[in-house]
């Protein structure tokens, strides 16, 4: 990704503005849930549940759970689930889509920022602050980097406009697919060059070097989290060190959501509690 300027002119570096210090918000992802919500077995709705029953604070509620997916329910649904997000006191803090913005074909890229926008809809309904994206499944073949990156950057440009009319941050996840390191996710942050366009630092999809250092990298561009069980060296997994994690937090500073998700085999709640548990602990 050579040819992407690192700092192109008039970018102010586009690390996350906030109060200086650590204050933080543990969260839920609901693809922790994953098995059971796309059997049917839990719903939306029961996430919310967990989530009030275990006292945690918010939920990032994944689009591919809602009926319809990829399409958006009509509203009385959206804000049946705002509703009962809030009488049990849980902030849905955003939604997530699977786009692929890595694709060839500009047809095709358009539904997908279409599919975008109309999560940003949804997630603006719901009282949700972010939508959760991704930037492609890899690299075409016959394409360099930088030749999908001309018309990628452009493409979540575009998102991160609608967000802000819409008063939407858009969070790229990082998920060693087309972008798979600290830099080059950082390269595209700071070329899209937005507010409204940021970091969802997913521990577990930092496979080349240290994975730690890459999150110290990227955590001032942060403004959302995937805290996973695991980290990797390459192709070994080790269990995340949590309070070595809460160091680096504490180092660099970060306030907001840091939404967890669990996806060890077994019963998901035993295995979501458990994760809970050592967050908790290394997080007080």
């Amino acid at each position: 990704m050579a040819a992407l300027a690192a700092n192109p002119p008039g970018s102010l570096n586009r690390a996350v503005q906030r109060q200086s210090g650590t204050h933080l918000r543990i969260g839920l992802n609901a693809y922790s849930f994953n098995k059971a919500l796309m059997s049917g077995q839990m719903t939306v709705h029961d996430v919310l549940d967990y989530c009030a029953a275990q006292a945690i604070d918010g939920v990032d509620l994944t689009g591919y759970y809602f009926p319809g997916y990829p399409n958006v329910p009509k509203d009385d649904y959206l804000y049946g689930v705002k509703r009962h997000a809030f009488l049990n006191g849980v902030t849905i803090s955003g939604t997530g889509v699977r786009n692929d913005f890595a694709l060839t074909d500009a047809s095709s890229r358009r539904g997908h920022i279409q599919l975008v926008k109309d999560w940003v809809d949804a997630a603006a309904k719901m009282g949700g602050s972010m939508v959760r994206v991704f930037s492609g499944r890899e690299l075409p073949k016959g394409y360099t980097p930088d030749q999908v990156l001309k018309w990628m950057i452009p493409a979540f440009e575009e998102c991160a406009d609608y967000g802000r009319q819409h008063g939407v941050l858009i969070g790229l996840q990082h998920h060693d697919d087309f972008l798979k390191t600290a830099d080059e996710t950082i390269r595209v942050v700071r070329a899209v060059n937005s507010d409204w366009f940021s970091v969802i630092l997913d521990v577990g999809s930092l496979r080349q070097g240290d994975p730690y250092a890459e999150i110290e990298k990227l955590l001032p561009f942060a403004s959302n989290w995937q805290i996973k069980e695991h980290v990797w060296y390459g192709t070994r997994k080790e269990e995340i060190d949590l309070p070595r994690l809460r160091q680096i937090i504490d180092r660099v500073g970060y306030r907001g959501f840091t939404p967890i998700e669990a996806l060890g085999e077994g019963d998901p709640k035993q295995v979501v509690t458990a994760f809970l548990k050592k967050v908790r602990q290394a997080f007080a």
